[in-house]
């Protein structure tokens, strides 16, 4: 063997790591953030595959196939595999969005939307808030860390070209996405509580006194009453995000699992 025929064969193996990891950057919140200019983002995980390549080939020889259509079947696992951990992450800030979502009902704030920079989409007033709160908190926590982490864990798990979904993906992906609305409602569920009971009262006071506004004064009753519960609450939403991204971690390793 020459040494441009292993010259290629390295140069095949790198951009297969390369793929892998541009599937997390695609999706993974944070690195995903089209705040970041795609420029930035290539360059970053050009230099993560460089660092991550000898530890990947420390692992054993990897040869890269031959035929075209073979090295774009594993071009393209390769790229689910990135995709599935960064999509993991990406769930669980879509758990948050729809907690501030449904808080945002609650309280009046329904038609209040501002621009999302990272997403560039329209989301409620709250749930910027909480999202943007979630991404420090992330960062605090070092999420990134462990997402790198979950990557460099990946090679191991599922070696290059060593894709092989198996049934339990399907229920695994089925559970994480039943778990984005059980998540949203236990962070909502303070919030919508305590408006609740807020219409409870504002129902027994129309009753009481007929004469009385109900709509002018239950509308920024409301909006007082959730931002204070909101703000009361907000040192518990901390910690429940701190233990949301620890068992984040945890998913993402029962999905690389799956998929061994």
């Amino acid at each position: 063997m020459d040494f441009y025929t292993l010259l290629q064969g390295h140069a095949a193996v790198y951009l297969l790591v390369l793929t892998r990891i541009t599937g997390l950057f695609v999706i993974a919140p944070f690195f995903g953030s089209l705040n970041i200019p795609a420029h930035i983002r290539v360059g970053v995980a050009v230099a993560f595959s460089f660092i991550l390549f000898p530890v990947v080939d420390s692992y054993g020889p990897v040869s890269a196939p031959d035929n075209v259509f073979l090295y774009a079947a594993a071009a393209a696992g390769e790229l689910f595999v990135g995709w599935l951990i960064g999509f993991v992450a990406y769930v669980t800030f879509s758990a948050i969005h729809f907690a501030g979502k449904v808080m945002d009902m609650q309280v009046g704030f329904a038609m209040v939307n501002v621009m999302d920079p990272t997403s560039g989409q329209q989301i409620p007033l709250i749930g910027s808030f909480l999202y943007n709160l979630a991404i420090i908190v992330f960062l605090v926590v070092n999420g990134h860390h462990m997402l790198i982490a979950a990557l460099f864990e990946s090679f191991q798990s599922v070696p290059m070209m060593g894709l092989s979904p198996s049934p339990n993906l399907a229920a695994f992906v089925v559970n994480l996405v039943n778990g984005v609305f059980v998540t949203g409602m236990k962070l909502a569920m303070p919030v919508t509580f305590s408006i609740l009971l807020t219409n409870v009262g504002l129902g027994i006071l129309a009753r009481t006194m007929p004469q009385l506004n109900i709509f002018v004064v239950g509308l920024p009753l409301q909006i007082v009453i959730g931002m204070f519960v909101l703000s009361i609450l907000m040192p518990f939403y901390v910690l429940f995000l701190d233990v949301l991204f620890n068992e984040t971690y945890a998913q993402i390793t029962t999905a690389l699992h799956a998929i061994q």
